[in-house]
Formats: structure tokens, sequence, C-alpha cells
């Protein structure tokens, strides 16, 4: 194993003394990359944090909110004096020059030594004007930035693996792009949303959405504008709940399998369209973070400088660690199944992948409309809003636009990431682990469960005795509902068939002449 030589420092001592700027610090794999940086590389000096005012709120009182949640709960008690190396940066990707002052650009020309570009929209169905302005412009605009920092070492942006999804073979490389980004910003000028919105499927051509078209779009950038900066680039699969840290769990959002976790936790997702022999490459947050990390304290130690192609480092599982979806489908019913949710609408169903579209649709209508609207009339009658549809409408289009990822499956090469890690001292590479080749799937599916149980839902672990006893309640329900139903129809098919009507009376003669028989031979072994 190959290790830096002597006059390399390690991670934490590079980190000493660093100014740091992050964007989208507020978003997921922002939040864990910030709180990683404070507690793994305590000697740094500042992190700036560009952050957009929002909701009456300015940049600092965000900070501030964000800065109180648990994910930080462990910094105030090890390190309280920690907010002071954390500065707000007012200023929105979307304004001309990101929206930042000039006093606040002059700091960062003269202090900043590292840039970790996070900033991006996530949605797979967002508008394509909206995903080149966060996706494609802002990384223009943000390179423009870097241009003037005076001690830059590394400029570090996040990508997707997704990036070249229409490829099933994803080498550690920039690939041409569908087309020169600057000719579809300039048809931003020209183009009304409407008409955008018409023409995009032409657009994006075999790419499943804007935004994978985008971020491949956003790496051209960087290749094209970006080359006189010491750039490097990641691409994390389907970022998920943090594996070991800063809390085993830990997750904030709905993206991804979490809402999907939920659903079927719930008792609310009856079917979904997968295959279950396809890879789910999944990624937890502090894999990529970590490597996030490693890849800067590298790029900025290297000393080929940026004479060198832009560095490209996939953060995937699949290759590594492969587990597919019907493994993943099994590990989540049987936590939930014994570890179930407050208040499920319905008992978690163990089977929900198929293949097979009429068959799905089928379960749609029965497992889903069909419930969801008798629910609803329910809520009318005793004088509450209706929401089951509507729930139900935004699980259905979640579930469309990852039917292009749950039907496929990727093979990313990782040799950068084997060099990176060979790069790093046996300290190094435990406290910034990033090799998901250590991971366990089944325990980790169950932490991502009861993660998203704690952090999303908010609900307390220590229900689950009463949660267990709900659920038993709906079996109750169902199996009185189902005896109920049986009854009916075959009173109702005796009523209008003669056979069925023979067939009955036949059945209870021979139940009647069996417990006749077994009075006698009961009577007789007594005597």
């Amino acid at each position: 194993m190959q290790h830096p030589p002597s006059t390399v420092s390690t991670i934490a001592e590079f980190y000493s003394g660093k100014s740091i700027l992050i964007t989208g610090a507020t978003g997921f794999i922002g939040k864990v990359l910030l709180e990683k940086l404070l507690r793994s590389c305590s000697g740094l000096k500042t992190i700036y944090c560009l952050i957009r005012p929002k909701k009456e709120l300015s940049a600092a009182e965000r900070l501030s909110n964000m800065l109180s949640e648990p994910l930080f709960d462990n910094l105030h008690s090890e390190q309280p004096n920690f907010l002071e190396k954390v500065i707000p940066i007012s200023g929105d990707v979307l304004e001309p020059e990101l929206g930042i002052s000039t006093e606040d650009r002059l700091v960062l020309e003269e202090n900043v030594h590292l840039v970790f570009n996070s900033a991006a929209t996530v949605r797979f169905d967002e508008h394509l004007r909206s995903a080149l302005e966060l996706n494609v412009i802002a990384v223009r605009k943000m390179i423009n930035l870097c241009k003037a920092f005076k001690n830059l070492e590394c400029f570090l942006h996040v990508s997707t693996a997704y990036s070249n999804c229409e490829r099933h073979y994803i080498e550690e490389r920039i690939y041409d792009p569908p087309t020169n980004p600057q000719h579809i910003i300039d048809a931003l000028e020209w183009l009304d949303d409407e008409m955008l919105a018409q023409i995009t499927p032409k657009i994006i051509g075999n790419k499943p959405n804007t935004y994978t078209y985008t971020k491949h779009l956003g790496e051209e950038v960087l290749v094209r504008e970006g080359a006189d900066l010491p750039v490097a680039i990641i691409r994390p699969s389907i970022v998920t709940a943090a594996w070991r840290e800063p809390v085993p769990g830990w997750i904030d959002n709905l993206n991804g399998p979490s809402g999907l976790y939920i659903a079927a936790g719930k008792g609310l997702l009856r079917s979904m369209i997968a295959d279950h022999r396809v890879i789910a490459d999944l990624i937890p947050v502090d894999l990529p973070v970590n490597m996030m990390i490693a890849i800067a304290w590298h790029r900025a130690n290297c000393s080929a400088g940026n004479s060198l192609p832009i560095p490209i480092y996939h953060s995937t599982t699949g290759g590594l660690n492969p587990f597919t979806w019907g493994e993943m489908e099994s590990a989540v019913m049987n936590y939930f199944k014994n570890n179930p949710m407050d208040s499920c609408f319905r008992r978690p169903k163990i089977n929900i992948l198929t293949r097979n579209s009429v068959l799905h649709d089928l379960w749609i209508l029965v497992s889903h409309l069909i419930p969801a609207y008798a629910a609803d009339l329910g809520y009318l009658l005793i004088g509450k809003k209706p929401r089951m549809v509507k729930i139900y409408s935004r699980l259905h289009r979640s579930m469309e636009i990852l039917e292009y990822f749950t039907t496929r499956s990727w093979d990313w090469t990782h040799s950068n990431l084997d060099a990176l890690k060979n790069t790093m001292t046996p300290e190094d590479q435990k406290t910034f682990c990033f090799d998901p080749r250590l991971m366990h799937w089944p325990t980790y599916i169950q932490t991502y469960c009861l993660g998203t149980k704690k952090f999303v839902l908010k609900e307390d672990p220590s229900g689950f005795p009463a949660a267990r006893a709900h659920l038993k309640k709906l079996r109750n329900v169902r199996y009185a509902f189902n005896t109920v139903l049986l009854v009916l129809l075959w009173r109702l098919l005796i009523a209008n068939s003669n056979l069925a009507r023979n067939s009955w009376f036949f059945v209870l003669g021979l139940v009647f002449k069996f417990v006749r028989f077994f009075r006698l031979t009961s009577t007789l072994t007594t005597s």
C-alpha cells in the first residue's frame, strides 16, 4: 500500500489554518460536509457558507437555525466555540455574480483556499430553465468567482454518477456533451417557459430527465472554462442516509428511496415497477463527504498542478459492494414488519416489486386508488379534509421518476477511488472512510429505516409497542373484512346459481357427517 511521503501532511494537518467556501451548505450533502470538516479538521480557520436569504430569514438566521439542528449536537458539546469558525455569505446562485456583495467578495478572494461546490437542484423533474440556471450557469458563475481567489488550492464540484446514464459502462472521465452548453444557454433568452417545456424531451434526447442532462453540461462547462483552476469532480450515485456519521441513519429529506421506505412502512406502497435483479446503487452520505475532503487534500498536494485532465471520482457501490432492489425490498419489509411506524394506513406488504406493467397497473387500481378514494370519502363523512388521493398522486409521480433507475444497472470504474485510498495513511482511512466495501447492507438498511422514522417523521422509537398493537388491530380488521366479503360474495353466488347452492349444501353435509363421526368415535374410545 502506498502512503503519502513524509513531506505531505495528513488530511487533518493539511486543513489546519485553511479557509473554505461551501455552496449548498444548507443541502443534505452540504450539512454533513460542514459538520465533518468542523469535527474532524478542527484546526481549520474559517468556513464560509454561501446561503440564500429565504422566507424573510437572512443568511445569518438560516445558518443559525441550521446549526441548532440535532445533526450538530456532538459539535456543540465537544467544540462549543465552533460557531466562531462558520461565517454566512449572503448570496444566490441565480443572481448576477452570485448576489455576493463587493465587501464579501473581497474577503473570499483574499482568504479562501478550498471550494466545495455542492449547490444544485436535485429534482429529476425540474423545468429545464431552472435546471440550467442552477446546474450549468451557476457553475460558470462559480468559476468566474474562483478565478479571482489568490490562494485557491482546489475547486471540488459535486456532479452525479448518472450524468452519463445513457451509457452502461461509465469511466472516470468527462464524456462529450450532447450539445454545446452555450447554445442551450443562448436559447433561454428567446424561448418562453411553455415552448421550452414542449421541446425539452427532444433537447435532452436519451437522457431520462433534466437533472442528468444539466449535470453533464455542468461538467463540460468546467472543462471549457475552468481548465486553469485546480478542479476535481466527484460523482456520487443515489445519496442516502448516513452509515456511521455524524449520526447513523441521519436523513432530512424524502429524496431517492427515503420516501418509498416511508410509504412502504406506512402500508401505502403496494406495487412499484422495479427489477429484483437490478443493483440499487445507494451511497450513504458520509462516504462521498469523506471522499470530498480527501479529494481536496490530494488535489491540493498534486505536483502536476492544473496541467492534468480534471480528475473524476465515482462514489458508487454497485461494482464494489452490490445490493439489488430485490434484496433491499426484503430487508426493508422485514424491518417494518417487526418495527412498524406509528399510525400505519395498512399493514406493510412483503412483496411490492414487479416487472409486469399490466399487473402493476391492476395493483395500483386495487391497492392504491380504490383505498385512497374510500379513505377520502371516510374523511369527508367525519368532517375532515381528504388527503389520501393527493398523497397517492405524489407517490405515483415519485415512482414514475425513479422507474428509469429501478430497472437498469450501471458499471462505474473506481480506479481513482482505490488510488486515492492508497495515498492515505491507515489513520486517515479510518477517519475519512469512503470505501463502500466495508458496509453490511442488511444492517445499514435497518439503520436507514429507523432514520426515516426518527429524523424525517419525527416519531419516537419508544412508541414501537403501541405501533405493533396498532398493526395487530389492522390485521384483525383485515381478516374480519375479508371474511365478511367472502360470505357476502358466496351468499350472492348461492342466490343466483343452483350449482353453487347444491355445492354449498353438499359441503355442509360432509361437515355435519364428520362432526357426528368424530363424536361417535370419541364416545367409543371413552367407553
